[in-house]
């Protein structure tokens, strides 16, 4: 309550109270970056050239998440008062954050069923899979030269494997099926003698598909290979066992689990041991796999959320199932040729990815200003080409272009799924209104078999 007070007190003292004059003064000479900052006016916010009546319905929960207020409070102290150093041996200030660092590791330990002496703190997921991918191939390139991962990874996976490629090593890109799961038979078939990581991220971002780890994991124990999974969209929102999965190595990240931006960890397994080649020299923190200094308030912050997580996923996970439920009959009530992409029995409810046939989905996307929603990935969302998660799954160019991913979590209300169907509804009645392609479906024409001919 104090923390609240304090922070309430300084956001007043501290925050000017800029004159309608002096803000379009600045405006005027702003430099290209500050343009970006949102304004009111009688008429609503403008940003960015879009003008909308008020701030928009948040929907892209696979983006990044709201901090919990919770997280916030845990955090405040560690910024206010207990600001030290928790490398510092020879004080109070960083003994207390030395040891408000350890209980955070144990806590999102407890989270994910290991020992808090495997957990490894760093700036977030991307650099955890980077630690994982290059890292382990790095330690073990005298006898191994092979990975495999799938077509359907996060970019920084993706781009990791390819950096060992330009190495000399090589990589299986798997296929998914249609469902967005990979093909366990074909996982077993890739492997070889020099076979030094599998990568499978858990919870896919893009389609929230759930692979089946622990069948993974029971083939990588077989042929005795380090098992690295990104999990950053399933912490917190699925029950993680990392015995039961068999990871070796696993990506986790804070801002995907109402915990703030810029903090990780990377679950290394201690029996059997996994071994990496840092990516980042110093000091030697973090057992020499990161070194840097830890930053405390935002450990902390992690370990809130993965505390809080533990006590209520079953909680939310019923509550956000009845909600994505809500959502897809709602639009699918008023909508026909909307597809689900991805598996619709091994997915996490929390992200919804759908496809509205003869609708193209830049123009959806502008058209549903009012609700913040993504038609992908956050890290290639600047993009235009259709989504490569969509197009491994075998999705035609033109529905994947129509694909939009709602992100449902732990604060969406039942008025904002109702507001968001009604907008999403609207929106594509009128682009549908102005296709052509959609009045010849309605008419029974089969366009796939027509012939365009050039003039």
């Amino acid at each position: 309550m104090a923390s609240k007070l304090l922070a309430s007190t300084l956001r007043q003292t501290l925050t000017p109270k800029p004159t309608s004059t002096a803000s379009h003064l600045a405006r005027a000479l702003s430099t290209a970056a500050a343009v970006a900052e949102p304004y009111e006016d009688a008429d609503g916010i403008s940003m960015k050239g879009v003008k909308i009546s008020g701030r928009p319905l948040y929907l892209d929960m696979q983006a990044t998440s709201p901090v919990d207020p919770r997280v916030v409070d845990a955090m405040l102290p560690y910024y206010l008062t207990r600001y030290g150093n928790p490398h510092s041996r020879t004080h109070m200030y960083g003994w207390e954050s030395d040891s408000a660092v350890e209980t955070a590791r144990a806590q999102i330990a407890d989270l994910i069923g290991s020992s808090p002496k495997e957990i490894v703190f760093t700036s977030g997921a991307t650099e955890c899979n980077n630690i994982s991918v290059k890292g382990v191939m790095h330690f073990y390139k005298d006898k191994k030269r092979h990975v495999i991962t799938t077509q359907t990874e996060h970019k920084c996976v993706l781009d990791s494997c390819r950096h060992l490629q330009q190495e000399g090593f090589d990589i299986t890109y798997l296929p998914v099926k249609s469902d967005g799961l990979i093909d366990l038979d074909e996982l077993r078939a890739a492997i070889r003698p020099d076979t030094g990581l599998v990568s499978v991220m858990a919870v896919n971002n893009e389609i929230g598909v759930i692979q089946p780890m622990e069948e993974i994991g029971e083939i990588c124990k077989e042929f005795k290979i380090p098992f690295h999974t990104d999990a950053a969209q399933a912490l917190g929102k699925i029950p993680i066992e990392v015995d039961k999965w068999n990871v070796s190595l696993m990506s986790l990240s804070g801002h995907k689990v109402y915990g703030p931006k810029g903090v990780g960890a990377l679950y290394m397994r201690r029996r059997p041991r996994i071994r990496v080649e840092p990516q980042m020299n110093g000091g030697g923190q973090e057992r020499g796999i990161r070194s840097g200094t830890v930053p405390t308030p935002l450990v902390v912050g992690f370990g809130a959320a993965c505390e809080i997580a533990k006590k209520e996923m079953e909680y939310d996970q019923k509550r956000i199932t009845e909600l994505q439920e809500r959502m897809l009959n709602g639009i699918r009530e008023k909508l026909d040729f909307v597809v689900v992409n991805g598996s619709t029995e091994r997915r996490y409810p929390g992200n919804l990815n759908l496809s509205f046939a003869y609708v193209e989905g830049e123009s959806l996307l502008m058209g549903l200003k009012e609700v913040a929603v993504s038609s992908g990935s956050a890290c290639t969302s600047a993009s235009l080409e259709p989504s490569y998660v969509l197009r491994a799954l075998g999705v035609d160019e033109d529905m994947a272009h129509t694909s939009i991913r709602f992100g449902i979590g732990r604060f969406t209300t039942e008025a904002e799924i109702d507001r968001a169907v009604q907008l999403t509804v609207l929106q594509v009645q009128k682009l549908r209104d102005m296709s052509p392609l959609y009045e010849m479906v309605k008419d029974g024409i089969d366009i796939k078999n027509i012939q365009w001919s050039q003039h």
